[in-house]
């Protein structure tokens, strides 16, 4: 709902500026090469540089968080004693050291597993001493609130990640925002 609301109060504030701009003009009005002009005003639009102010909107709101958690974070590979090597929201087979995925919105992030709280799709992101961490949700198994994030190895998980308590922002549910 959140997302809904921001995209119309963004794309609301555009229109009525150009409400605005446009009705103060009731004559010598012309387009030329992406430019709205008031000759009588002379007062000037960009289409383009108000396209790139929506883009950079629709950019600062695809990074606003949609929600907020607390939980453990811990690490786990694809050759862990209980695990398939497979994800399971998308089957595909990470026993090669696939530690990433590529999304079409957010670039490449790390995958974690979730509990069934957080839909195949969800992007969170949390601080990491300093490093802002990205991650796609691509499979199950943990309770709650908690993450695992999928590592080369198990070794590695032990050794690196370890477990400790994060607070997460949710970016995405699902698939699309």
């Amino acid at each position: 709902m959140n997302k809904v609301f921001s995209k119309v109060i963004n794309a609301s504030k555009i229109l009525l500026l150009v409400a605005l701009i446009l009705s103060t003009t009731k004559v010598n009005t012309f387009t030329t090469n992406g430019k709205i002009s008031n000759a009588s005003m002379n007062k000037t639009l960009d289409l383009t540089a108000m396209a790139t102010k929506y883009d950079e909107i629709h950019y600062t709101d695809m990074w606003f968080p949609l929600d907020r958690f607390t939980g453990d974070l811990t690490g786990y590979g694809a050759n862990c004693a209980l695990c398939s090597g497979k994800l399971g929201c998308t089957g595909q087979d990470v026993r090669d050291g696939t530690t990433t995925y590529e999304d079409p919105t957010y670039g490449t992030v790390n995958i974690v597993a979730s509990s069934k709280n957080l839909k195949c799709g969800s992007i969170i992101t949390w601080d990491n001493y300093g490093t802002k961490m990205t991650a796609i949700v691509l499979d199950r198994g943990v309770l709650g609130t908690d993450i695992d994030l999928l590592s080369p190895s198990e070794e590695y998980a032990r050794n690196n990640v370890g477990r400790h308590k994060i607070t997460y922002d949710v970016l995405r549910f699902g698939w699309s925002r």
